[in-house]
């Protein structure tokens, strides 16, 4: 769980203690290719943070497969309305690889957060981030061309393009695979 560690201390000031105090209440978890963490329609019960491999968050409206995000290593993933608010989850995330998760339930990070003041510090850290990486991602789909959001996830997230199917890429970038193929060759 050293990962974890180093994410949390990199991000907030934090003492030796309550550091380990909030990675015990985590548990390692392998997810297998193709498995998932939370199918759409279920309550999320559980956020992860991604020690190795990749998953994606994704629909299927009207038969067509949507893919909204792509985490991996050193990045949490959960469906933030579901898990924070007890509700159905709206999305499938499942394992694009071989993953090691490091995770924890929705009961036990509500009594960490009314327990550990350093945790409640990093998950408000956790959901701005979240609400700024949307709020950024729409404001690019708006804004700027797909050769401009391919470019910068090629960039921010180049292992992507190495280990993860590049139709699911290109639904992240709001583009048909052609386009990014195209896109590759320039």
């Amino acid at each position: 769980m050293k990962q974890l560690k180093t994410c949390i201390s990199e991000q907030i000031s934090i003492d030796d203690l309550s550091l380990n105090e909030i990675v015990e209440a985590f548990e390692t978890r392998q997810l297998p290719k193709g498995g998932f963490l939370v199918n759409a329609g279920q309550r999320c019960t559980e956020m992860a943070f991604i020690a190795s491999g990749f998953l994606r968050m994704y629909d299927v409206p009207d038969g067509k497969e949507i893919t909204l995000w792509i985490g991996s290593s050193g990045k949490f993933i959960t469906s933030v309305s579901s898990f924070v608010f007890g509700t159905e989850n709206y999305w499938n995330i499942q394992a694009l690889t071989d993953c090691t998760l490091f995770s924890i339930g929705r009961k036990e990070h509500f009594e960490l957060c009314a327990r550990q003041s350093k945790w409640l510090e990093f998950d408000n850290l956790l959901l701005a981030r979240s609400f700024a990486l949307l709020e950024n991602r729409m404001f690019a789909h708006l804004h700027t061309t797909a050769k401009q959001r391919f470019e910068a996830l090629l960039r921010e997230e180049p292992a992507l393009f190495n280990h993860v199917p590049l139709h699911y890429i290109a639904s992240v970038l709001g583009i048909a695979p052609e386009s990014l193929s195209r896109l590759r060759k320039i």
